[in-house]
């Protein structure tokens, strides 16, 4: 198996009802899925590691004000497209789940666990 490219997909400000520390615990979520994935063998790609930055040099001061609105989920899709698979972590996510749509739309896999994730060198 080769290194494969893997988009995170899970809760980032689902459930959060906008709280700045509970969005934060999502972020540690995704970033500790994402290293259980480096340690796999392949790249992890969280869309919150492109979309704020874009969206803060966009003149985004707030998440989910009309200027981010317009980068998190267009950069998850651009990501969508260049990744090999999706990882979908558990937690209830409209944004996740649009995720997992397009991906099998495109004809890439999507994991569930890291049992199901193949291991690699790398």
């Amino acid at each position: 198996m080769t290194s494969q490219l893997i988009l995170i997909a899970g809760p980032y400000r689902s459930g959060t009802q906008g709280d700045p520390a509970r969005i934060a615990s999502n972020l540690r979520r995704l970033e500790q899925t994402a290293l259980q994935v480096y340690q796999r063998g392949h790249m992890p790609m969280i869309g919150e590691w492109v979309a704020l930055p874009l969206a803060a040099a966009a003149g985004s001061n707030a998440i989910g004000d009309a200027i981010s609105e317009k980068f998190l989920y267009p950069v998850a899709n651009r990501l969508i497209e260049q990744c090999d698979s999706v990882f979908r972590i558990e937690g209830e996510s409209k944004g996740a789940d649009e995720d997992v749509r397009l991906a099998r739309e495109l004809g890439k896999p999507v994991y569930w666990s890291l049992e199901d994730l193949p291991t690699c060198a790398g």
